[in-house]
């Protein structure tokens, strides 16, 4: 039988360069794994203490609804506190969020509302405001880092005055 594979003969040299690019690209796959490895441990990491925050958030929570599941007759002292109470856990919970570059979008009511930040889910007649500005901000929005996160959710001021004009014609 006759061997029908070709035979392809390449210089020394060129056989020493495909041997050395070869140990390049070799040791380039290794730190590249390497790299691979080290970030998904960073990740885990990062994503481990990131459950743990929010696992305070939740037993401050869990106390709290603990404590009024089992006391069904709150001192006065209890229910004057408790906004503070919850306003602490909030302000853990902001803190967890401000950690990782997730702010809260500020706006005023009052204000024409940037449609970029806000979206606008109802209107209400209003006279003492201009028309279209923010009465009430409904859902608080979130940016992270630059992206809008979670738009605002607001209501804004409708003025009478179209229907007004429409009913005296």
């Amino acid at each position: 039988m006759f061997d029908l594979s070709p035979n392809y003969l390449i210089s020394s040299e060129l056989r020493e360069l495909l041997v050395q690019k070869l140990g390049v690209l070799q040791k380039d796959n290794v730190i590249l794994q390497q790299s691979l490895r080290e970030q998904q441990t960073q990740t885990t990491a990062q994503t481990e203490d990131l459950f743990l925050e929010l696992l305070e958030v939740a037993d401050a929570l869990e106390a709290l609804l603990y404590y009024l599941e089992n006391n069904p007759h709150q001192s006065p002292e209890f229910t004057a506190s408790l906004p503070n109470s919850i306003s602490a856990v909030n302000r853990k919970f902001l803190g967890i969020l401000r950690k990782r570059q997730v702010l809260p979008i500020e706006l005023q009511a009052g204000t024409e509302p940037d449609f970029n930040l806000c979206r606008v889910i109802d209107q209400e007649e209003r006279t003492d405001i201009p028309d279209q500005a923010i009465t009430k901000i409904v859902r608080r929005g979130f940016y992270w880092g630059e992206k809008v996160l979670r738009p605002a959710e607001v209501i804004t001021a409708k003025s009478n005055h179209g229907n007004e004009e429409k009913d005296n014609e």
